[in-house]
């Protein structure tokens, strides 16, 4: 099975409108950069996102915010996106807010095939509407079923031919987890080597779970928030 492909605009070819898309990434770390660029040009609409941040209004997610290709985000924390916050206002966007950990959870166990798990994270709160709650050792638990997606993206500082993939740092994030609960898996990576390259144990997601797999371009890597001060 060949899953080589040229660019970002040919791997995610058959996305349609109204898909449900995960993108990984923390804030603008370790974003798809080159498949959200591509998804703009695509000019598909009516997406799904299932990504912990929304990008900001000029870069990451907040380039498809913008161009109004977004029907409903699914996300953790939204704070850096004025155009975001005007579109949730005005009711232009859906939106599902998720705490961090259930969020991160709910994609593990699509991953691993469980349906559904019971967790304290919001009971007694919005959250917790509609939603079975149970009672385990005189402690109330919410039931979250478990979140996939018809595509997930990735990116990832190295990957091989069969998909195995290797991420840098803190890049991993939600990425691992997002990759093993796709439909159908694409990963772009900055770059691209033979079989046999990777060292068996630096690989962070196997390539089984990968499906597609291009090597990117022109990376911007921008910082979301500088929370230091460089000095000479």
């Amino acid at each position: 099975m060949n899953k080589v492909y040229d660019n970002a605009a040919a791997a995610l070819h058959d996305i349609r409108d109204g898909a449900t898309i995960m993108l990984g990434g923390f804030g603008l770390c370790g974003i798809p950069e080159n498949s959200i660029s591509a998804l703009k040009e695509m000019g598909v609409t009516g997406l799904t996102c299932i990504s912990n941040n929304a990008g900001v209004d000029d870069f990451g997610l907040g380039l498809l915010l913008q161009s109004r290709q977004i029907k409903k985000m699914m996300s953790s924390y939204v704070g850096e996106n004025a155009e975001f916050e005007r579109q949730l206002l005005s009711g232009e966007l859906e939106v599902d807010l998720i705490p961090q950990g259930t969020l991160a959870t709910r994609i593990q166990m699509a991953g691993m095939g469980i349906p559904a798990f019971f967790t304290p994270a919001g009971v007694g709160t919005e959250i917790a509407e509609g939603k079975e709650v149970r009672a385990f050792n005189g402690k109330q638990y919410l039931m979250e079923a478990a979140l996939g997606a018809d595509f997930a993206i990735v990116k990832a500082w190295k990957g091989d031919r069969f998909g195995n993939l290797v991420f840098r740092k803190t890049t991993r994030n939600f990425s691992t987890s997002m990759a093993k609960a796709g439909t159908i898996t694409i990963a772009e990576v900055e770059e691209l080597v033979e079989p046999g390259q990777l060292d068996p144990d630096d690989i962070h997601v196997a390539g089984i779970y990968v499906h597609r797999i291009f090597q990117g371009t022109q990376y911007e890597k921008r910082i979301e928030r500088r929370t230091v001060q460089l000095t000479k």
